[in-house]
C-alpha cells in the first residue's frame, strides 16, 4: 500500500509573513491615510455639504435634517458596525478593520473644529470638491493600499455581499448611490437647486476620489505590455529587439474558434515608447491583432 504524504498548506504562513512585514511602515501609512480622511471630512465636505456616500455621508445628511453632530454618529456607528461585523462576517475578516474603525472616528472628533480655523469660500465650490477629493482619494489609497479597511459603510457593503450574493464592488455602488442621491432631498431645503447642486459635485468628487483612489493602490503605469498575433512573427521580432531594444516572449496560443495553433508575442514596452511600437507593429503588419494592458509593475525586465 503506497501513502502519500498530503502537500503543506502554507497560505496562512504566506499570509501571516506579509502582515508581519514591514509592520512599522504599514501602520504609520493607516494612520496618516485616516488622518486625510478626517481632514477630507471636515474640512471640505462636511461644511459645504457634499455628500459623497459611505457613513460619513449619511452623517452630513442627519445632522442637517435632524441636527445629530456627525462627529458623535460615525463614533456610534463605526462601534456598532465592528460589532455587527463580528457576529456576521466573523473574527477573520473584523480584524483588519478594527484598527481603521478607531482611528478614523478618532481622528474626525480630533479635527472637527478645523473648519474654523482653515476657512474657504463656499462660493467656490468646485475648487472645495476637487481638494476633498484629493484628500480623500489619497487617504483611502493609503490605506487599502497596506491591507486595512477603515470599517463603515464597507462593512455594510460586506455584510449586504455576503447575504445577497453581490461583488463587494456593486454593493459599494448601491449604498453610495442611495446615500448620496437620498441627500439630495434632505439637505438645505428638500429639492432646492442648492441640494441637487451638491449632488452633482458628490458625483464629481466620488469619481475623482476613485481615481487618486487607484493610483494610489496601482501606481501610475510606467509599461504597457503588448500581446502580438502576427504572420510575420521574425520581423515584429526583430523589430523590438533590434530597434526598440526590449526582450520578447513567445507564448503558445490557439483559436478558439478554429482551434489553429498560433504564436503570441508578448512585449513589456515603456509607455514613452508606446506610440512607436504600436505604429512599427502595424507598419510590419497592418493586419496584426494587436492587445495592450497597463502594466503599473514590472519584475526582470529591462
Amino acid at each position: 500500500m503506497l501513502f502519500f504524504n498530503k502537500p503543506k498548506l502554507i497560505t496562512t504562513d504566506i499570509l501571516k509573513k506579509i502582515n508581519e512585514r514591514d509592520r512599522i511602515k504599514r501602520y504609520s501609512f493607516l494612520v496618516i491615510g485616516c488622518l486625510l480622511l478626517a481632514i477630507s471630512f471636515n474640512l471640505f465636505f462636511a461644511p459645504s455639504k457634499i455628500v459623497t456616500g459611505g457613513i460619513s455621508g449619511l452623517s452630513i445628511v442627519l445632522e442637517s435634517a435632524l441636527g445629530i453632530p456627525s462627529s458623535i454618529f460615525i463614533t456610534i456607528a463605526y462601534i456598532l458596525l465592528l460589532i455587527l461585523s463580528y457576529f456576521v462576517l466573523g473574527k477573520e475578516t473584523t480584524k483588519y478593520s478594527v484598527i481603521g474603525s478607531i482611528l478614523y472616528p478618532l481622528f474626525v472628533n480630533l479635527t472637527s473644529d478645523i473648519a474654523t480655523y482653515i476657512q474657504f469660500d463656499v462660493n467656490n465650490m468646485l475648487l472645495i470638491c476637487l481638494f476633498g477629493a484629493i484628500f480623500n482619494g489619497i487617504g483611502s489609497g493609503l490605506t487599502f493600499k497596506y491591507g486595512f479597511s477603515t470599517g463603515g459603510s464597507d462593512i455594510i457593503c460586506q455584510i449586504i455581499s455576503k447575504y445577497f450574493k453581490i461583488s463587494i464592488g456593486n454593493a459599494i455602488r448601491i449604498v453610495n448611490f442611495i446615500i448620496i442621491l437620498g441627500s439630495g432631498f434632505f439637505i438645505a431645503n428638500p429639492g432646492s437647486l442648492y441640494a441637487w447642486e451638491n449632488v452633482m459635485y458628490a458625483i464629481i468628487a466620488v469619481y475623482i476620489s476613485g481615481l487618486l483612489n487607484d493610483r494610489v493602490l496601482l501606481g501610475i503605469s510606467s509599461s504597457k505590455a503588448f500581446y502580438i498575433i502576427t504572420e510575420h512573427e521574425t520581423a515584429i521580432k526583430s523589430f523590438l529587439i533590434n530597434e526598440l531594444k526590449r526582450g520578447v516572449t513567445v507564448l503558445e496560443g490557439r483559436g478558439g474558434y478554429t482551434g489553429d495553433r498560433k504564436k503570441v508575442i508578448m512585449c513589456a514596452i515603456p509607455t514613452k515608447d508606446y506610440f512607436l511600437a504600436k505604429e512599427g507593429i502595424l507598419e510590419i503588419d497592418k493586419n496584426a491583432i494587436i492587445l495592450i494592458n497597463d502594466v503599473y509593475q514590472s519584475s526582470g525586465i529591462e
